[in-house]
């Protein structure tokens, strides 16, 4: 099985911290954030790993060559000279991730416990093109899901700017926090037609209108990110209670 984690960003507000290091190699419980990530991603059974980078890309890539994850093949996407956001950086490593079977895309600053074994099952019982994790959270911006768990819409609820994917009349609808780990299909690769730097997310709710775009709810009891210096403090607390939650211990 085939994953990719996106992580090229910047780490802006995780400045000053990131002024020296990528936010992938941000440590939590003595391990970077990559190396979690990585290690949750081949228990699940990836074998073929893409990992794109951009901050301190030569740090990554050093940091990458070293890292010890035995029966997986990884690729480096470099993206040093353009920063391509999560659309254009995916679009940009088509050729490691097409062919007959799913894929994960996991944020290289989530902490998760979700069952990723079951969440590709999950996946499959629905024959969905992109399956999305999902849990009740506060949050800026949610997405809105409909009784049948399809994507059905976005909503920023600090500007109140609302996209509608599926007719919002009838349905009742959810809000619930995007967890940075999706599961995709490679049939969505002709479907996207877009170049250079863009954002997935507005795809997959252009998309949501004629194709089974899902999302499956998990436990935010053990969820975190580490976006901002107060989210990695709170991070590493909650990693400390349980590591093994979060995948292999090493």
């Amino acid at each position: 099985m085939k994953a990719m984690i996106f992580a090229a960003g910047k780490g802006t507000r995780l400045q000053p911290i990131t002024h020296s290091i990528p936010k992938g190699l941000v440590e939590v419980g003595g391990q970077s954030m990559l190396e979690l990530v990585a290690r949750k991603l081949a228990a699940a059974g990836v074998n073929e790993l893409v990992i794109n980078v951009h901050h301190h890309a030569e740090k990554m890539k050093d940091f990458i060559s070293g890292m010890q994850l035995p029966g997986v093949r990884i690729h480096v996407s470099d993206e040093s000279a353009e920063l391509l956001d999560t659309g254009g950086g995916l679009l940009h490593v088509r050729k490691y991730l097409e062919g007959s079977d799913p894929f994960f895309i996991y944020n290289v600053d989530v902490l998760s416990d979700i069952d990723l074994k079951a969440m590709l099952q999950w996946h499959r019982s629905r024959k969905a093109l992109v399956t999305l994790a999902v849990s009740t959270r506060k949050t800026a911006r949610y997405l809105l899901v409909d009784d049948r768990q399809r994507l059905a819409g976005w909503q920023n609820v600090a500007t109140g700017e609302t996209i509608q994917a599926l007719p919002f009349e009838g349905r009742e609808l959810r809000q619930m926090a995007f967890s940075g780990i999706h599961l995709l299909e490679p049939a969505i690769f002709p479907l996207i037609q877009k170049k250079g730097c863009f954002a997935i997310l507005p795809k997959y709710l252009e998309l949501a209108a004629s194709h089974p775009i899902f999302c499956m709810e998990h436990d935010a009891s053990f969820y975190a990110d580490i976006g901002t210096t107060q989210k990695l403090e709170a991070a590493r607390i909650l990693y400390a209670q349980q590591p093994r939650k979060f995948g292999p211990v090493k």
